[in-house]
């Protein structure tokens, strides 16, 4: 077994993997299918923001919660709910779609309750790797991990857009993405993890905080999620690709579909090919200047005319934040101990969470205020000027050098942070 497929070895780690796949790609069929119906019945890009904003709210609101329970029991059990919950939430929204999304206060109704579903399964659904694969093996997990939901994001969206257009519209989509959900939730009863860390002192405000208290403390971890979070909050364009599509670039549902993938694909094919690399160098250089490319892509999609290459430009998109989401990934798992590991991620969630759905809503406000072209320019242009910002701000991200996933590392991190049991 070589280095680069180490991982695979795991027969937990493939049913995890599997199940993953099926999960992100259902999801984002859905939102491929359900932006469309939405762009389709109202022809205003606020709505495709409230969209993000209507998954952002059960996040910021829940998941804090959600990583006090993925340190508290069985993470199998808590995603294997959750997958469950997804699925019937999926039934609902096929009936509100047959009906062309009326009342459309239902069918944001739905969309919270499913977002609600998501903020839980979330912390679990991160910190149960390390629970499907040995220590020595987990960098490869991550990579693999990274690839395989990037992955998702090629297969989803390509076929999200073409099935709708295929199907006729969002229903016939949704009850596709209805199985998908219902496999991957019978996939995760037959995992069964590893013992892990699990958190036994009382529930309190000073537990439940306990993940963001330790993100705040550790400079590192701060600055490299909070980095993604304003640059991905003001370069993202992803809540506006319907508008591109159907009014900028005139190629509708089938080309949205194409849109949607074309960051998953260079974001794909990069992941790979780190899986086959020894842990990166100067990382934490190479993440500000993948995070400066996001930002550049950003800036010459908003500006293109061209279908082609605007697929380019989202090619590199996606290319660069890979990079910069591996590096981002793996600091916080070996940066952060076993038993924090769950409220940890819950925080990575909320702050992720800020930048995609958060980010989806300012789009589209932005977008209804001054006009897509702008809204989608400026915010690249804003990304750039974060990078910068943050490059002088966080010194010690720059100086960050190999990425480590040993024994060591993780002790060391351990020692910096204080005693579990202290910082628990």
């Amino acid at each position: 077994m070589t280095h680069a497929r180490a991982a695979f070895r795991y027969r937990d780690f493939r049913f995890f993997l599997i199940a993953r796949f099926l999960a992100l790609a259902g999801h984002q069929m859905m939102i491929v299918a359900l932006s469309q119906a939405v762009y389709e019945a109202t022809h205003d890009p606020i709505h495709l923001g409230y969209i993000g904003l209507t998954f952002f709210i059960p996040k910021i609101a829940f998941t804090l919660w959600a990583g006090q329970i993925a340190d508290r029991y069985a993470r199998r059990n808590v995603i294997v709910a959750c997958r469950f919950l997804q699925t019937a939430l999926t039934l609902g929204l096929i009936a509100i779609t047959f009906v062309g999304l009326k009342p459309l206060w239902l069918f944001y109704a739905a969309v919270f309750a499913l977002g609600t579903a998501y903020a839980f399964d979330g912390p679990s659904s991160q910190s149960i790797v390390t629970q499907v694969v040995p220590e020595k093996d987990f960098h490869n997990a991550v990579t693999w991990n990274s690839a395989n939901f990037q992955a998702a994001f090629i297969a989803g969206p390509a076929f999200g857009g073409w099935l709708y257009a295929l199907l006729h519209g969002a229903p016939g989509v949704l009850w596709i993405v209805f199985g998908m959900r219902a496999v991957s939730a019978v996939l995760m009863t037959r995992i069964q993890p590893r013992t892990d860390h699990i958190e036994s002192s009382e529930v309190n405000v000073k537990t439940l905080l306990a993940g963001l208290s330790y993100v705040f403390r550790n400079r590192i971890i701060l600055g490299a999620i909070s980095l993604d979070l304003f640059a991905v909050l003001l370069g993202g364009a992803t809540a506006l690709m319907p508008v591109f599509a159907n009014d900028i670039l005139k190629v509708g549902a089938w080309g949205l579909g194409f849109l949607r993938t074309a960051p998953a694909v260079g974001a794909a094919i990069v992941a790979v090919a780190l899986a086959y690399m020894p842990p990166m160098r100067k990382a934490g250089k190479k993440m500000f200047a993948c995070v400066a490319v996001f930002g550049l892509s950003t800036v010459l999609f908003g500006l293109s005319r061209n279908f082609y290459f605007s697929l380019v430009c989202l090619f590199f998109l996606g290319a660069a934040d890979m990079i910069s989401v591996i590096i981002r990934q793996v600091v916080i798992q070996v940066k952060t101990p076993p038993s924090m590991r769950g409220r940890v991620s819950a925080v990575n969630l909320i702050f992720i969470g800020a930048s995609n759905e958060l980010g989806e809503f300012e789009s589209g406000l932005t977008a209804s205020w001054f006009g897509t072209v702008p809204a989608v320019v400026v915010g690249g242009l804003g990304t750039l000027a974060v990078v910068a910002l943050y490059s002088w701000r966080f010194p010690e991200i720059r100086e960050y050098d190999r990425l480590k996933t040993d024994a060591e590392s993780v002790t060391t991190s351990v020692m910096e942070s204080g005693e579990e049991k202290k910082t628990s």
